[in-house]
Formats: C-alpha cells, sequence, structure tokens
C-alpha cells in the first residue's frame, strides 16, 4: 500500500473495528475523515446478489464522468474481469477480511493512469458483513483525470490485507488470484489457505 489516501482510510478502520474482524457501519463517522470523503465509497448488496455504490465520494464520479449511485461495482471494469471483481467482493463480506487492488484506469482516448483501490468490509446491526467501505485514488497525480473520464479499469494484481498478521512479510502475501489460478481453488477456499500461510508466518 502506496496511496496516502488509502493508508489512512485503512488506518481509520482498523481505528474503529478495535478487537472485532470488522467495524459497524454505525462506527463510521465521516466527520472523522473530512479530507478522504471524496475519495471514499460504500458499496451494497441487492436482492439478486448484485454489488451497486451505496455512496461515491465525488472525486471518484469525476474520475468517470458520471454519478455511481445505483451502479454495479463491476460496471468499472474491463470486460471479462466482471465476474472476478464481484467473487473478490463477496468474499471480502463472507471472510471479513478487506483487499487491496492494483489497477490501471484508461481513459476515452487512451490515456492511463495506475489506482490503488481498498475495500473493506462493514457489519450490520444484526452482526452480517453486508457492506463495503472502500477509496479509489491514484498512484501519482494526473492532469488529464480531471478532464477527460475513465472508460475502465484493469485489475493488475489484488492480495489480502490481514492487519492482525503483521509479521508476515509481503513476500508471504500472496495475491488472491495467485493462489486461485495455482490451484484451481474458489475464492473462499483460497482465502483459508492464505490465512493459514499467515497464521503460520505467525509462529515462526
Amino acid at each position: 500500500m502506496r496511496v496516502q489516501t488509502t493508508i489512512e482510510i485503512f488506518d481509520y478502520w482498523n481505528r474503529i473495528r478495535g478487537a472485532a474482524d470488522a467495524p459497524l457501519k454505525s462506527q463510521v463517522e465521516p466527520s472523522a475523515v473530512p479530507h478522504l470523503l471524496q475519495s471514499l465509497f460504500i458499496l451494497e448488496t441487492r436482492d439478486g446478489g448484485d454489488i451497486v455504490f451505496r455512496l461515491a465520494g465525488t472525486r471518484i464520479c469525476d474520475f468517470f464522468g458520471r454519478d455511481l449511485r445505483g451502479e454495479r461495482f463491476s460496471s468499472l471494469w474491463a470486460h471479462g474481469q466482471h465476474a472476478d471483481i464481484e467473487r473478490t467482493a463477496m468474499g471480502v463480506m463472507d471472510h471479513a477480511m478487506p483487499a487491496l487492488f492494483n489497477t490501471t484506469g484508461y481513459s476515452t482516448v487512451g490515456h492511463q493512469a495506475s489506482f490503488e483501490i481498498i475495500m473493506m468490509p462493514l457489519r450490520s446491526s444484526d452482526g452480517a458483513c453486508d457492506r463495503l467501505l472502500g477509496a479509489i485514488a491514484p498512484k501519482a497525480p494526473a492532469s488529464w483525470l480531471e478532464i477527460v473520464p475513465l472508460e475502465f479499469l484493469a485489475l493488475d494484481r489484488s492480495r489480502l490485507l490481514p492487519e492482525k498478521f503483521s509479521n508476515a512479510t509481503p513476500a508471504e502475501l500472496r495475491s488472491i488470484n495467485e493462489v486461485v489460478a495455482a490451484k484451481g481453488i474458489g475464492f473462499g477456499q483460497a482465502m483459508r489457505r492464505m490465512v493459514s500461510q499467515l497464521l503460520s508466518a505467525e509462529a515462526r
């Protein structure tokens, strides 16, 4: 994680969750992170399983040249990646473990820029993880982002962010896609294997 926006919102999420694996959505106070709001989003699951934007900061909407409220999260991504993105988002909620994406955004006229996207689970009062708090931030300034809208995002790499296992080295934090591709297994099984690896690293 290299972008200040994603670092700060991840730190905030960790503070409010305390010893829990994920905070309650009622614990999120916009007034605690006013300088980050334009880069934040909240996703929710609709009937039928679609994961859509409940809220999207003004800067994110400006990146894509439209209001994203109610739009499917997967619609921002390259064709062929929609299903993987939806499965990853569901996995973050199902397993209450945040994920970081390294992505490339492509404009309608061929520009490109690198982004970090973080997604972190939120719980309802009944205990279910049914929303995601996230942020989208460019890795470096690009003046064209204020003028030319992005057409789509392409996923370069994704990985889990198990903060409680902080003694694991970056090399040990294998990407979600690497585990799934290498073993031919589903997201849930991949998550369990990665957690097992991290626990082993913690014990060493």
